[in-house]
């Protein structure tokens, strides 16, 4: 039987071992080493690094497991359990020296996700949770916020930067979100934003056009912590769907209703 806490501590050395890589690597990184791989869709060398040797390791940690990784390292096989993972989300972030960035690995047992790491690599900060554990901020228990109420929070998100098809209302939310809450912060990293959410600096995140290595592991920890998440429609598929909602349980229905409100196209959630 697999021991959820035994690997999940595993997995968080590993993904200190790889941010420090990053971090080094960070200290001498030219734009010169930039790939694009499509519009603003950025990868380096890093990256590249960072996946192998993420990939290795887990593949030591959990034999006979397969991955679901953005820079495609090992996939191929389908396994009961999955990784997820990305090296480094945040490369825009990264590239340019700017924080945050952060390696995001999650562990999907027969499409159950039951185990996510977040480390954001400049701050040092490992969030980190397994399936009946608490989320742990490094070596501190951490939930998510008790706001009751959307105008007393503060709200994060992603700008499109690939995906336009629903830009226009996504500006009508970003606009509304502005007026009735503390504020909105985009800090260029899903899977920080959520880790954020899960540990109670943010109350509420939403974005679109994201994919599984983005948003897995965070959501995981969200969940962990005792908010809610889905997808735009209020339902289950936000770590394929490339759209989140996530909060503390205290304002997730008004916090869904008016995301939902705003990002329907004809009847339909943007689509």
């Amino acid at each position: 039987m697999v021991n959820y806490g035994i690997i999940g501590g595993k997995v968080v050395e590993l993904a200190k071992e790889t941010g420090a890589l990053i971090r080094e690597e960070g200290k001498k990184f030219s734009m010169d080493a930039v790939e694009q791989k499509g519009l603003h869709d950025f990868v380096s060398y890093v990256d590249k690094q960072a996946e192998l040797m993420i990939v290795t390791g887990l593949n030591k940690i959990l034999p006979e497991s397969g991955f679901i990784a953005e820079e495609g390292t090992g996939e191929g096989k389908n396994y009961p359990y999955m990784w997820i993972v990305d090296p480094l989300d945040g490369t825009t972030n990264f590239i340019h020296g700017l924080p945050p960035y952060a390696i995001s690995i999650a562990l999907m047992h027969e499409d159950r996700l039951v185990l996510g790491v977040v480390y954001e690599i400049s701050l040092d900060e490992c969030f980190y949770s397994w399936l009946g554990g608490p989320v742990y901020l490094n070596e501190m228990e951490v939930v998510v916020s008790n706001t009751k109420h959307l105008n007393q929070s503060l709200v994060a998100t992603g700008f499109p930067y690939t995906d336009f098809s629903r830009l226009r209302q996504f500006m009508i939310t970003l606009e509304y979100f502005l007026k009735i809450s503390h504020g909105v912060r985009r800090l260029g990293s899903a899977a920080v934003d959520l880790a954020y959410v899960a540990c109670g600096r943010f109350d509420a995140f939403y974005e679109y056009g994201l994919n599984a290595w983005d948003v897995a592991a965070g959501a995981f920890l969200v969940q962990q912590a005792g908010g809610k998440v889905s997808d735009f429609n209020g339902n289950g598929n936000y770590i394929f769907g490339k759209e989140i909602v996530a909060s503390n349980s205290g304002i997730f229905d008004e916090f869904l209703t008016i995301t939902r409100s705003f990002m329907k196209v004809n009847g339909k959630n943007g689509r």
